[in-house]
């Protein structure tokens, strides 16, 4: 019999997808579910407005999430620490697709989660996130071309199709259609699970 199969969408500039990290692995150990984790690179100047362009309302808006994800990071005792700049994270998403095929997801995935949000990785630097691809035991020598390649090709059109599942941001996950969005709804998406 075939699991479940939960999309889990996320972004490693989004601290709340930081935040939902290990609970979805959890839902692999809880519930007789696979999760399939996708990149999806959130377009910041769409989501929050341009930096230079912000009105009042929506600086208010980005200083109280990061106000709000902090208190659920010092319930966990994680680091967050804010984003020196707008980043484009697709070198890093391009990074995790590539670690999945070469069997280290995990381990690239917590440490560019970790590293990034306590500033010690910028989620765009290639020769860093290609070290860190050789660390966690990938074959780093076929990324470059991955990168620029095949590997932007499956991203962007996983990208396209995460939108047409109705995904609009991260963290996010859908079981059977459902979308379940933002860290503080996975407690209603394990509702949904134990329902059956």
């Amino acid at each position: 019999m075939t699991k479940q199969q939960i999309i889990h969408v996320t972004d490693y500039k989004s601290p709340f997808a930081y935040l939902a990290k290990d609970p979805a692995y959890a839902l692999e150990d809880e519930f007789d579910v696979a999760v399939e984790w996708r990149h999806f690179t959130l377009d910041i100047p769409s989501f929050l407005g341009a930096v230079e362009t912000r009105s009042e309302t929506e600086w208010r808006k980005v200083r109280y999430a990061y106000m709000d994800m902090r208190r659920w990071a010092n319930k966990r005792g994680l680091t967050v620490r804010g984003p020196r700049r707008i980043y484009d994270s697709s070198p890093a998403a391009i990074g995790m697709q590539y670690a999945q095929a070469q069997g280290v997801f995990r381990p690239y995935n917590d440490r560019v989660f970790e590293r990034f949000w306590n500033h010690e990785l910028e989620v765009d630097d290639v020769p860093a996130l290609t070290a860190l691809l050789a660390e966690v035991g990938a074959d780093e020598k076929g990324f470059a071309d991955y990168l620029h390649g095949e590997g932007r090709e499956r991203h962007d059109a996983l990208r396209l199709e995460t939108e047409k599942l109705g995904v609009f941001g991260v963290p996010s996950f859908v079981l059977n259609g459902e979308i379940f969005w933002g860290y503080d709804r996975m407690e209603l998406l394990r509702e949904r699970l134990r329902e059956g």
